[in-house]
């Protein structure tokens, strides 16, 4: 957690939103954050769904300031896309809490260095593979949501950039064993779709 600690005072003292660090223990182990008061971009999407494109519009402004900071030394490289600047590669509504004074970015200890394209292309495959719920009704109005969450967060960047990571993002987040078959079916959906 010390790294994570170092990352998220690298961003904040950059001017990006992320909770200051209040204490870390001795052996690094036990991380003391300031508070943060606030729905997840998650919940709040869960209360107003109106909201879900402008709530994309976020992910991606929180993305263009984030990579527009310079990665530190001690961050190893992303897994794929080379690059130098700063990648959060968690960055979706679970890590986003919404406070009065606006978003705030949680969760850094996948932090890495790379190219900002990597850190979209991410955020894309974990919204698109996220589970849907079983029934007809709620499926096509989650798929809907979530096709507008998408559409809000790629509006900025240029597609064919952030589509040229996702077979490298897929290939890699594949691996990770908290992944469902079902994510992992979707994720691979994708990167196929897209190629």
């Amino acid at each position: 957690m010390a790294v994570e600690a170092r990352t998220m005072e690298h961003a904040r003292a950059h001017g990006y939103p992320v909770p200051a660090v209040d204490e870390i223990s001795d052996d690094g182990v036990d991380l003391v954050m300031e508070r943060v008061d606030g729905p997840s971009m998650f919940v709040a999407l869960s209360r107003r769904p109106w909201t879900v494109r402008d709530q994309g519009g976020v992910l991606a402004e929180l993305h263009q300031q984030l990579h527009e900071i310079p990665a530190p030394d001690w961050v190893g490289d992303a897994p794929c896309g080379g690059g130098d600047h700063l990648l959060h590669l968690d960055l979706h509504p679970l890590n986003v809490i919404l406070t009065a004074n606006g978003p705030v970015v949680i969760d850094w200890p996948n932090a890495r260095r790379g190219d900002p394209n990597t850190d979209v292309a991410l955020t894309w495959v974990l919204l698109a593979a996220g589970g849907t719920p079983t029934g007809h009704v709620e499926g096509a109005v989650v798929r809907r949501g979530r096709a507008l969450l998408i559409e809000g967060l790629l509006a900025p960047f240029e597609l064919a950039d952030v589509t040229a990571q996702l077979a490298g993002v897929v290939e890699w987040k594949v691996t990770d064993p908290h992944m469902s078959a079902a994510e992992l079916q979707a994720m691979r959906s994708l990167a196929r779709a897209q190629t």
